[in-house]
């Protein structure tokens, strides 16, 4: 962990500020802005860019792909010139928790892949270029986006050791957990063998 140099006034601020830019739902209002539908009654009903994916349409799949990735780099950079380091993992944590649990979608968001790998290349790009290479050479293989985040997030706070980022590790392990409680139904499709392609609509 960083050392903790702000005062709790400040960290709550910025685990606010994360959270309300976490919770931003684009791929919903991707969906809706480029006239695909909506996203809860489509696919698997999640929000993010897979299921934005299953749409057909690949531009806006891509979108969503950059900004959710990019709400999670934003409330780390933010965070991190305008208070520090430890109020910027905190903000990239709230990120991830706004976009899996958006209080304006009642609770039911993403699944936070992007918006992890986001955080992670703003808070360590070297670690997060390991990790989007981790996902990309998996997803290649398997074609499963699930098993390639699954992978990936499991293997972050190793990259964590190997690339020197020791006070991410924390951090990296909850988020981790995180996302494999938010692939859960992913993780028994995958046991059943059921768990759909990239792409698959």
């Amino acid at each position: 962990m960083p050392d903790l140099v702000s005062s709790p006034a400040i960290l709550i601020l910025w685990a606010l500020i994360g959270y309300g830019l976490g919770s931003i739902p684009f791929g919903m209002l991707v969906a809706r802005a480029m006239g695909l539908g909506n996203l809860r009654q489509i696919g698997s009903g999640n929000i993010g860019a897979t299921n934005v994916l299953r749409t057909g349409s690949k531009p806006a799949a891509a979108l969503t792909l950059l900004l959710d990735g990019g709400k999670g780099a934003a409330a780390v950079l933010l965070a991190r010139a305008l208070a520090g380091e430890d109020a910027a993992q905190l903000a990239g944590l709230a990120a991830f928790i706004g976009h899996c649990f958006p209080v304006w979608l009642k609770f039911r968001g993403g699944k936070g892949v992007a918006t992890f790998i986001g955080l992670m290349l703003a808070l360590a790009w070297p670690v997060g270029l390991a990790t989007c290479a981790t996902w990309l050479v998996t997803a290649f293989i398997t074609r499963t986006s699930s098993f390639s985040a699954l992978l990936a997030a499991a293997l972050s706070t190793i990259w964590m050791v190997f690339l020197g980022q020791g006070t991410l590790i924390v951090l990296g392990a909850a988020l981790t957990v995180l996302i494999f409680w938010t692939h859960r139904a992913n993780i028994a499709r995958l046991r059943a063998g059921t768990e759909p392609k990239i792409g698959q609509k």
